[in-house]
């Protein structure tokens, strides 16, 4: 419940505190006093987007205080939890707008985002404005409606929704593979089919690089190869050295040891002598090829830098490239069993929505019923008991809420055909269903202040007396705040405001006055009357007031 509203320096508002209760409190004033800035006021607290700029001409700010008693088990309770606030008994809201358009919001005194003044005013505070019925004729909303008086969870459907449109589109991607894939299957195949006879290796062309400039300069190194051989061979150096190592031996004897420092040089030098003759041997045996082989190197290298250029890629990428073209040719190949195995869960994914839509309109069909009822019950004591309002469900547009199309209609009259309300229903019988309506839907919301901006325009006579008593019963086991020009609906308030206008100096300001037996009386009167306040006009007054 709102216990109070406190504002400082808003738009023509310079002090004000307002001090509400359980039960009916009507707010009252000439057009153009100020009742709707109370209203932008307490939508500014709430964290509501409304004017950009609510500070008083002159004023470092304007400043916002709502408090609201919270009890126990309150909605309101949860979301100060995940904002880390320590609920209490009370619950005191406050912003502040600086003169440069910066705003900062407070709950408990801690500060806080204005989307947590928006989660908390959702279980606060409901206002119902002079334009409300707008979204009451649209019905684009009234399936979130009929859903919201059903209390239905759509968790569910849209999670089946989901899962709907991902497996449909898992196979249309997989489809479209397929497909291109398909497309050049002829290509695929060839391509695969002669990267597998090359069968080229990772480094191959290199090496047979390597092997085919050996072979093209063996021809020329060879002959000075060869004739190296026969220098260090027996022929050559080794002979001689043998030679000369045979004659010292013979005269180391009597060479008293001088010789035996170069015989062992000499032994050294035929061990390097010889290896250096292995050598040379072995080079001989590679530059020895059969002429056919570098025809044959050529050949297959020459191959595989062809066929790199013909897809693109490096010769050394061929393998990986191969192995890209066969995983192609494999999803051809299974592709139809891919296809079969996407098209079974699309089948499923479908069938599971279907199965949730089914539950959910079943849920709606079975809502539009308790809400018919619930509407006739509601238009009765408006005067409209002759009035038929029908919830008309039908088939829609599949989607993440379902696929139910849900129009509310009336027909005011007996005999006559049902039809949209913007059609049917006169302004005054729109304010009527608009005021039933959200009844009906705001009759299992405990802890919520109700608020009507003139819900009760284009009525009169016995049918604002109708409205008046309908808000007052509403009011018995809410908080309900009525801003209304209708004496008959201010009359049945439990307390009286009057927001009137003063001119100090040359600014102009707004206030609310709470008003007492006597001056409820003079109230009434005027709204009756009009400028010219008669005994009569007192009298009739007196006669509304009576309980």
């Amino acid at each position: 419940m709102l216990r109070s509203l406190d504002i400082r320096d808003v738009l023509i508002i310079d002090r004000l505190s307002l001090e509400l209760g359980p039960g009916l409190n009507v707010l009252t004033g000439e057009t153009g006093a100020g009742k709707s800035i109370l209203l932008d006021a307490l939508g500014f607290v709430l964290g509501w987007r409304g004017r950009a700029e609510l500070v008083r001409q002159g004023a470092a700010q304007g400043e916002v205080t709502a408090v609201f008693d919270l009890p126990p088990g309150h909605r309101a309770r949860a979301v100060l939890d995940a904002a880390g606030i320590e609920p209490e008994d009370e619950l005191f809201l406050r912003r502040i707008n600086a003169a440069d358009g910066r705003k900062t919001a407070f709950v408990n005194d801690r500060r806080v985002s204005g989307e947590v003044l928006r989660d908390l005013s959702d279980l606060l505070v409901e206002l119902h404005g002079q334009h409300d019925d707008r979204g009451l004729l649209n019905p684009r909303g009234h399936r979130a409606l009929l859903d919201a008086f059903a209390g239905l969870d759509l968790g569910g459907l849209r999670a089946a929704w989901a899962s709907q449109r991902l497996a449909r589109q898992a196979l249309a991607e997989a489809e479209g593979t397929l497909a291109r894939a398909a497309a050049e299957e002829d290509f695929l195949r060839h391509a695969v089919a002669e990267l597998d006879k090359l069968n080229p290796e990772p480094g191959e062309d290199a090496a047979l690089d390597a092997r085919r400039r050996l072979m093209q300069g063996a021809g020329r190194i060879r002959e000075d190869v060869a004739k190296a051989l026969a220098a260090v061979s027996e022929d050559g150096a080794e002979g001689r050295m043998r030679d000369a190592l045979r004659w010292l031996d013979g005269a180391a004897d009597k060479a008293e040891g001088q010789l035996d420092a170069a015989m062992a040089a000499l032994n050294r030098a035929l061990i390097e002598l010889g290896e250096a003759q292995a050598g040379v041997e072995r080079a001989l045996d590679v530059l020895d090829f059969d002429p056919g082989e570098l025809e044959r190197v050529e050949e297959r290298l020459f191959a595989i830098r062809a066929l790199a250029r013909k897809h693109g890629v490096l010769a050394d990428d061929l393998g990986s490239f191969a192995g890209d073209l066969r995983a192609r040719l494999a999803a051809i190949d299974g592709g139809a069993a891919g296809i079969a195995r996407l098209q079974k869960a699309v089948a499923e994914a479908e069938t599971a929505f279907a199965t949730e839509a089914a539950r959910v309109t079943t849920a709606r069909r079975a809502a539009a019923v308790r809400l018919d009822a619930a509407m006739a019950a509601e238009l009765a004591p408006l005067k409209m008991e002759r009035a038929v309002f029908a919830t008309e469900i039908s088939g829609g547009e599949p989607g993440p809420e379902g696929v139910d199309a849900v129009t509310f209609t009336v027909a005011t009259n007996p005999g006559a055909p049902a039809g949209a309300l913007n059609r049917i229903a006169s302004g005054g019988e729109l304010s009527r269903f608009l005021l039933a309506l959200k009844v009906c839907l705001t009759g299992d919301s405990p802890g919520l202040t109700l608020i009507f901006d003139e819900i009760d325009r284009g009525v009169g006579g016995a049918t604002a007396d109708a409205v008046g008593r309908r808000l007052k019963a509403l009011a018995q086991g809410a908080q309900v705040l009525v801003v209304t020009h209708s004496p008959q609906v201010a009359a049945f308030g439990a307390r009286h405001w009057r927001v009137e206008k003063r001119v100090t100096g040359e600014q102009t300001l707004s206030t609310v006055v709470a008003l007492d037996a006597d001056a409820r009386v003079e109230e009434i009167a005027r709204m009756l009357a009009g400028d010219t306040v008669t005994e009569a006009a007192r009298a009739a007054a007196r006669a509304l007031l009576v309980p």
